[in-house]
């Protein structure tokens, strides 16, 4: 499949325009998954599995809604997303994404967001030859029209500005280059909602968690996308004998979405 869509990719930008391309992609999207999760959302609902890590006893209202939350059910943000031609919308992240903001649409958010979404295919973790470099960044714009967008990127290629929107270079991976991402003077009020889409290794993952935790603001969220299965029982361990204590302010949720990569961690700062 990844070499068939090397091959096609030519064909389409020739005879195709990135408005064309992103209407077929955006209709092929509606039949094949929006329809039928419209439908088995009604007659199968299904609810994430939630683990609560917290010094905290009483769980917050973000840890009940969670645990109601229809992973089956389309919503608003799926069709925003999948419009930009951002993922989010096919791994059941937005049902999660709409009970977690559903209030704060309106509100002036400060929104970073790690990974762009290289289609580098040199890249680890890159979204394949159609993918599009800051769709879920214009998908957030679209749905916090007062917001101001940030994300960062190893790939230097694809940064851009435009309206509402800046991104700069970070390797996740280095604590230095998070550290000097944060250092950016739009940056130094910290973010009310930090989300990590980038190289989807534990590692990684904790790296960039470990220097940025402290630049959430009070009431902020933090979400790791994209936990695979197998880390897990390490995510566990860390959550139980070291973040929990280490961050007394926060509230760790492992949400399990399935029993491959489309699982998440959810982070949200006490209101100081």
């Amino acid at each position: 499949m990844k070499r068939l869509k090397q091959l096609l990719r030519p064909v389409v930008s020739r005879y195709f325009s990135p408005a064309a391309v992103g209407y077929m992609r955006f209709m092929s999207w509606c039949v094949c998954s929006y329809l039928p999760r419209f439908v088995s959302s009604k007659v199968f609902p299904r609810t994430p599995e939630v683990l609560r890590f917290a010094m905290a006893p009483t769980p917050s209202g973000t840890a009940r809604q969670l645990l109601i939350a229809n992973l089956s059910a389309p919503t608003r943000m799926c069709r925003v997303m999948a419009k930009c031609g951002s993922d989010k919308a096919k791994n059941r992240y937005t049902p999660i994404y709409s009970t977690l903001f559903q209030d704060r649409s309106e509100e002036p958010l400060r929104i970073l967001e790690l990974g762009l979404g290289t289609n580098n295919p040199a890249m680890l973790s890159n979204m394949g030859v159609f993918g599009i470099p800051g769709a879920s960044l214009r998908g957030w714009r679209q749905l916090f029209p007062h917001a101001r967008i940030y994300g960062a990127d190893i790939d230097r290629e694809i940064l851009f500005e435009e309206d509402g929107i800046k991104t700069f270079f970070c390797d996740q991976c280095d604590p230095p280059s998070v550290r000097e991402l944060w250092l950016n003077r739009e940056l130094q009020e910290g973010a009310d909602i930090i989300i990590e889409d980038g190289l989807h290794t534990f590692e990684a993952n904790t790296s960039f968690l470990e220097s940025s935790i402290d630049h959430l603001r009070p009431g902020g969220i933090f979400v790791v996308e994209d936990i695979e299965f197998e880390y897990l029982g390490g995510w566990r361990n860390k959550l139980g004998s070291v973040y929990s204590q280490r961050y007394p302010a926060c509230e760790f949720l492992l949400v399990q979405v399935s029993r491959g990569a489309t699982n998440l961690l959810i982070i949200q700062k006490a209101v100081a």
